[in-house]
């Protein structure tokens, strides 16, 4: 009874992989005849298998006519689906068959301060372990799709609200406000949250989902400050740059910070206030189950040991 519900689920799952490679070829070969010849099917069993998959999926994929075939939305997002499943099931199965190192190119998106700090330092060790691995690395603040991107893995920051990924958590870090020494001697020192108001605060040019600073007050009144007066930057590398230049006050992460911290180039401003809160960074992936890439599964390992150690 166990080994026929077993085997049961493996035919399962084997159908549904077919059903996916079917309906790639279709939308590749843009009709239902040139992937049967791709396919060596018959047009009519090529036909009845995306049938059943719209069946079972409950929204049409594909509509058809005499003349030409038209994908629908709910198609295209499950075409990009398909193709990143069977890429990354053909890649297991060629790895796990050669027993070979992880090899071939890896997409990482990261935030720019991430990137800047950890990331691009950290790249030499890594290739001299994966030399057969090239890192495709765009940085950037925006938030991007990951399927859409055709991103292996990203850096990210905050709560996450897309429901299929799957983190793993690499580090927290202390909030800090700071400003150069030469803002303060032009401006003067804020004593307490309040004075704020009258002091250019930096703020990102792109929603945050807490977008305001939160300071330590009564209990029964927490103080939160929302950046206004000064300049709007794009990302948190450009932000600390323009804090050193003396262009206004900024709250980023403390390791973000440090250096410039003790070398005497920003100065730490109302930590009496300071409420401790952290920002935490994650590596996320598409979850699809036990097909992680060698090379995905490589990278996000090597993050995990190494921006730990560090």
């Amino acid at each position: 009874m166990i080994y026929d519900l077993v085997s049961l689920m493996s035919r399962n799952e084997t159908n549904r992989l077919r059903e996916i490679e079917v309906f790639v070829q279709v939308v590749e070969a843009q009709g239902f005849s040139a992937a049967a010849r791709r396919l060596r099917m018959t047009p009519s069993a090529v036909s009845k298998l995306i049938s059943r998959l719209e069946e079972r999926l409950g929204v049409p994929l594909i509509r058809r006519s005499t003349r030409r075939l038209r994908v629908t939305a709910e198609g295209a997002s499950f075409y990009e689906s398909g193709t990143r499943i069977l890429s990354e099931v053909a890649a297991a199965e060629r790895e796990v068959a050669a027993g070979a190192a992880p090899r071939g190119r890896l997409r990482v998106n990261s935030n720019v301060p991430f990137g800047h700090h950890w990331l691009i330092p950290l790249l030499p060790k890594f290739q001299a372990l994966y030399p057969e691995l090239t890192v495709d690395l765009v940085l950037t603040d925006h938030v991007v799709d990951l399927i859409e991107e055709r991103a292996d893995l990203a850096i990210r920051t905050g709560p996450l609200k897309t429901p299929n990924l799957i983190a793993r958590k690499l580090i927290k870090s202390r909030m800090t406000v700071v400003a150069a020494p030469s803002y303060i001697q032009t401006y003067g020192t804020p004593r307490s949250p309040a004075e704020l108001e009258r002091h250019k605060l930096l703020g990102f040019c792109f929603s945050r989902i807490n977008a305001g600073w939160p300071f330590l007050g009564k209990p029964e009144q927490p103080i939160v400050v929302h950046p206004s007066g000064g300049s709007l930057i794009s990302d948190g590398e450009s932000m600390r740059l323009a804090a050193l230049a003396g262009a206004g006050i900024a709250r980023l992460s403390d390791w973000h910070l440090r250096a410039d911290i003790e070398a005497g180039r920003l100065i730490p401003l109302l930590e009496e206030y300071n409420p401790g809160d952290d920002e935490i960074f994650y590596a996320v992936y598409v979850g699809q189950g036990r097909y992680l890439p060698a090379r995905v599964r490589a990278f996000l390992d090597f993050l995990v040991a190494n921006v730990k150690e560090n």
